[in-house]
């Protein structure tokens, strides 16, 4: 098989294409020939070296991936060979061979192509588990969402669509705001002229917002803790604010650490707002969390609720690019990689 490998911590052109043995599915596993697979921030910090949870080098990662199963172990019965499946890998997934457990491979609908079934499982499982698992979205409610043109923020503003007379304010740069619009956003804010802590503050009135869910970090913690309404809830769910350009800038680190809210079980009670944490790599395990959820999201993909939006399709050979349009924050909704 051949797989994007990560020989050594660096910029986009260290990434290599290489050969490895094929894999054969144990008791229980499948095996899938990707058809394409979804790329994520995670994937871009493993490369820098910047991402805890990343294999020892060299390595080959990823999330998530959708195919066909060509091969399965003994015991498999959900699934057989011919089988249209997305799945969630942990790691590995940017092969042309992926091995997973069955009941992480779950079957496409028939209209569902295989960019927007790999770019399924990270955004939309994350997006929902905030909305829906820990955040409680109702009927006229409001919400602030970072990094909105991304691919959890698109996957969030699809998600509360359905739900009646949502106020949603969502940060980009201004050339990413009509796509915004387009996805429903009440209010696109430019995060480069803006404060988004007057504008939230100025079109509600003082009260602020129900739901904040941050990946920025440090004083973007403190302002969105402050922008929170009575019974608000703030879910964090990275620390983007930490990283300048492709590298950890640790002085930049503790400059954002020293503007973090300090947050007691006292204070929160309090000032009747909850923090809450957010890391899917971590849940990627917890079957009995995930599964329903993701069967939800096949639900609303053929319902037309939701629908990923693929921004680009990049060969393996060329995963260089794939990486450098989510570096430098270009992407909008997703890319994947094409083996």
């Amino acid at each position: 098989m051949r797989a994007i490998t990560i020989p050594k911590n660096g910029p986009p052109s260290v990434l290599e294409v290489r050969e490895y043995p094929d894999p054969t599915p144990k008791d229980g596993e499948v095996r899938i020939a990707v058809r394409a697979a979804g790329l994520n921030f995670a994937e871009i910090s493993a490369r820098q070296g910047l991402y805890p949870d990343a294999p020892p080098l060299p390595s080959v990662v990823g999330y998530e991936v959708a195919g066909i199963v060509d091969a399965v172990g003994p015991g498999v019965t959900r699934h057989k060979e011919g089988d249209r499946v997305l799945a969630m890998t942990r790691f590995g997934g940017h092969a042309t061979l992926v091995v997973v457990p069955e009941a992480m491979a779950f079957t496409m609908p028939v209209q569902m192509t295989f960019s927007e079934g790999a770019a399924l499982p990270v955004n939309y499982l994350t997006a929902h588990h905030m909305l829906f698992q820990i955040g409680t979205v109702l009927p006229g409610s409001s919400l602030l969402i970072h990094s909105a043109a991304g691919g959890v923020g698109t996957a969030v503003l699809q998600l509360i669509r359905p739900i009646k007379n949502v106020i949603s304010f969502g940060t980009a740069s201004a050339s990413k705001h009509d796509y915004l619009r387009a996805l429903g956003c009440t209010h696109p804010i430019d995060y480069r002229t803006d404060d988004y802590f007057d504008i939230v503050k100025e079109k509600t009135n003082g009260r602020g917002v129900e739901l904040v869910l941050d990946p920025l970090g440090g004083s973007n913690w403190k302002k969105s803790w402050n922008l929170l309404a009575p019974a608000g809830r703030m879910v964090c769910f990275g620390f983007s604010a930490g990283i300048e350009g492709d590298r950890l800038s640790y002085l930049r680190v503790a400059t954002q650490a020293m503007q973090m809210p300090f947050i007691t079980p006292i204070k929160a009670m309090n000032d009747n707002r909850g923090l809450q944490g957010v890391n899917m790599g971590h849940l990627w395990n917890e079957g009995h969390i995930l599964e329903p959820q993701i069967r939800r999201l096949i639900e609303l993909y053929e319902q037309g609720v939701v629908k990923p939006h693929v921004d680009a399709e990049v060969k393996f050979d060329r995963a260089a690019e794939a990486h450098e349009m989510i570096e430098s924050r270009r992407s909008k909704g997703k890319i994947v990689l094409i083996p």
